[in-house]
């Protein structure tokens, strides 16, 4: 294969390139990126060997190129494995990409064993982990039981349905049955009750808190309007949490800076209700009782209340 920065063709028995990563073609769409990684040689155990003692002795950077190019491969055969999740061929295999990287950096090729057999590990755990963040907006999966139900709760399923005739169209309608839920938590080592609940996540789908507007401009109808309660909102909650404050305590020192007269004609005028359930006392009684004009009165009124308004402005 001939790169595009002008290596030279490589196969089995030919000399690699300077720069390892040109095998690998820098754009292009994903067929045309597993045409090129499936025509990678392979390292022979003695190469492999080789380069895996390079990168841990002297962290030779072209060493560790050789080791991941030789294994995208394998990336790309664990990546369609997991393509049942609806997620992109091409983000599963950059995600197992990332898992080769950090097993060529850990590999120690003194244990005795390849690094396809290594690696398939760290490959798998970060696809896993990828899924499990982006196959639903809910998280699924978070413990480690719940994990395992996760990636094999479907292909059980399927065997189980397999056995009993049906197709893979039927499989994700039918719910299971109390014996295969049994077979399933022995087989698995988890609780009967995780092998259900898993289930009923796997057959529930997300359902958008507030959807968008639909096509024709109408407001769709989500969870949002029935679960939102606005007086539990937190703003709503402190400026109600405000007035009252001010209804109580700002009031009292407001009333406080009046003079005795004024506070008297504001406290009958707006403080009091009269047991029938009426005002306090009209301009007209508190003239009679001051010996002054009902116009006094009202001027009064009006000079206390534009001072308690200033007090309760610098209160709040």
């Amino acid at each position: 294969m001939t790169s595009h920065s002008g290596a030279v063709a490589v196969n089995n028995n030919a000399v690699a390139p300077a720069n390892p990563w040109s095998l690998v073609p820098p754009l292009g769409n994903l067929d045309a990126y597993i045409s090129a990684v499936n025509r990678i040689p392979l390292l022979t155990a003695e190469e492999e060997l080789r380069y895996a003692r390079q990168l841990k002795e002297t962290s030779d950077v072209d060493a560790a190129g050789r080791l991941v190019l030789s294994h995208l491969r394998l990336v790309v055969s664990i990546a369609r494995q997991y393509l049942g999740y609806g997620l992109p061929h091409g983000d599963l295999i950059q995600e197992g990409n990332v898992g080769l990287m950090k097993a060529v950096k850990r590999f120690d090729p003194d244990q005795g064993v390849r690094l396809v057999s290594y690696a398939m590990h760290w490959i798998k755990a970060e696809i896993h982990e990828y899924i499990l963040k982006n196959w639903r907006m809910v998280k699924v999966a978070t413990t480690k039981s719940q994990r395992k139900l996760f990636f094999n709760l479907r292909s059980l399923k399927q065997g189980f349905k397999a056995d009993a005739g049906m197709d893979d169209a039927s499989v994700h309608r039918e719910t299971l049955t109390d014996r295969e839920i049994d077979a399933m938590a022995a087989q698995l080592n988890v609780k009967r009750e995780d092998v259900i609940e898993m289930e009923t996540r796997l057959s529930g789908g997300d359902v958008l808190l507030d959807p968008s507007p639909s096509d024709d401009g109408e407001q769709a109808y989500g969870p949002i309007a029935y679960l939102a309660d606005a007086s539990h909102e937190p703003t709503a909650m402190i400026e109600a949490r405000q007035r009252d404050v001010l209804a109580t305590d700002g009031i009292r020192d407001a009333l406080a800076t009046l003079d005795e007269r004024s506070r008297h004609i504001v406290e009958e005028r707006w403080l009091k209700v009269n047991d029938d359930g009426s005002g306090g006392m009209t301009l007209h009684d508190l003239a009679a009782i001051y010996g002054v004009s009902a116009e006094r009165i009202r001027q009064i009124e009006s000079a206390a209340m534009k001072k308690m308004r200033k007090a309760l402005a610098e209160y709040a």
